[in-house]
């Protein structure tokens, strides 16, 4: 019992202390420390009860009649200490996606996630009054028919209009993985139950795929959706987009690259324009300028042989082209940009930059919301922050929406409320 307490607490401490400072390093090493940070950071209070109802097991089982079990108890007590300052910083969660929100905090009746949700994480992918239709071909494009989900809500249409609200929704996963049945499903489904209609959508992946594919997939999928509006009752003027990863990036090209024909072939007249735009965590400067960029493996290893397909030294104008930084502009939607401080994937400097630049250019509100102490993916592993986020993001499109039917001057002071 005293071994075992010991082999605990030194797990538990090397846990806690790689969850508050995860590590790039070596490519084991790496992926280590992302999936142990990732999976202590966002079920921290899980990991804390689980933790403590083992050191009561040990303890009771005799582990404390040896040295060995006293230090294995005094590891566990600091790392459940570290869990707890961990716990603590997630709660701020509320209180940063409410000071990017300004004066749109969710009100009392604002739709928010059950406590059951919260304690039993899986439940925030089950909503009443909601179901989903799957693999509806949008496209066949070389060799590949590439389908997507749409998630419906049996509600009434929001302030009794007589269309929807759309929101579409990109997987990540490195633009070389991922599938529309893997992320997204909480915030699709959290919308629907608000009279949203949902569209998780695939693309091709590299290698086989060459960027900017990936990017002309999902306007394909924009132009689909647009032209099917009516049989799903959607407003056509108003689909948002949103997506993590590389969905983030791809959500962010997709919105600053509306109207570009060069990315529409065979459909340049489409219109591919979105009413806002909420990236997470993304990837925002394929350049070497950018924090991401600053890794020559990043280079190497990944974008210039699996999606890129060209040096970056050769042809650097196919990098800009392909971030969303080297892309901004006077007429973008308004964006709602969410990150992690310690994100080990795609850094945060580039993100806070990206913010910046927008909000020097963009004549739409840009939100943006840093959550602390959070990884890469954050949300796709439900959690007590998933769901304040999630409830952060429907405020936000919410009101972006109910600005379409106000009385004049309204709009005026809503976009106000919105501006960080």
């Amino acid at each position: 019992m005293a071994w075992l307490l010991l082999l605990y607490g030194l797990w538990a401490l090397a846990s806690a202390v790689n969850a508050l400072a995860p590590r790039r390093g070596p490519l084991l090493v790496f992926v280590w420390s992302f999936f142990s940070s990732w999976m202590i950071i966002e079920l921290v209070w899980h990991h804390l009860v689980i933790g403590l109802a083992i050191v009561a097991a040990l303890v009771a089982g005799g582990a404390l009649e040896h040295p060995v079990g006293v230090a294995g108890l005094v590891a566990s007590v600091v790392a459940f200490a570290l869990l707890a300052a961990i716990g603590w910083a997630t709660r701020r969660t509320k209180v940063t996606v409410g000071g990017a929100l300004v004066d749109l905090e969710p009100e009392e009746g604002a739709p928010r996630f059950s406590r059951a949700s919260i304690v039993l994480p899986f439940l925030m992918g089950r909503r009443r009054g909601v179901h989903t239709r799957r693999n509806l071909t949008f496209a066949r494009v070389a060799g590949k028919s590439l389908k997507l989900d749409v998630t419906v809500p049996s509600a009434p249409v929001p302030g009794g209009r007589a269309l929807r609200p759309a929101l579409v929704q990109i997987h990540g996963g490195a633009w070389v993985i991922g599938d529309k049945r893997e992320q997204g499903i909480p915030l699709l489904r959290h919308m629907a139950a608000q009279g949203w209609v949902g569209f998780n959508v695939n693309y091709r992946l590299s290698p086989a795929a060459t960027f900017p594919d990936h990017l002309i997939d999902v306007k394909r999928a924009l132009a689909w959706i647009r032209e099917h509006a009516d049989d799903f009752g959607i407003d056509p003027t108003f689909l948002c987009v949103t997506g993590g990863s590389a969905g983030g990036h791809l959500t962010a090209l997709t919105a600053l690259t509306a109207g570009d024909r060069s990315l529409q072939p065979g459909f340049e007249d489409a219109d591919t324009s979105v009413a806002a735009a909420v990236p997470f965590y993304g990837v925002y400067d394929f350049t070497p300028h950018g924090a991401f960029g600053a890794d020559r493996d990043v280079y190497r290893r990944f974008l210039e042989p699996y999606v890129m397909k060209s040096f970056v030294e050769d042809e650097p104008e196919r990098y800009a082209a392909a971030s969303p930084i080297h892309r901004v502009r006077p007429d973008a939607p308004p964006f709602f940009v969410i990150h992690g401080d310690r994100d080990t994937l795609a850094p945060v400097d580039d993100a806070r930059a990206f913010v910046s630049r927008l909000r020097e250019v963009s004549e739409q509100p840009v939100l943006y919301a840093e959550m602390q102490g959070a990884q890469h993916a954050f949300e796709v592993f439900p959690s007590v922050r998933a769901a304040r986020v999630i409830e952060g993001v429907e405020r936000f499109l919410s009101t972006l929406w109910a600005r379409r039917g106000l009385e004049p001057g309204t709009e005026a002071r809503l976009e106000d409320a919105l501006t960080d």
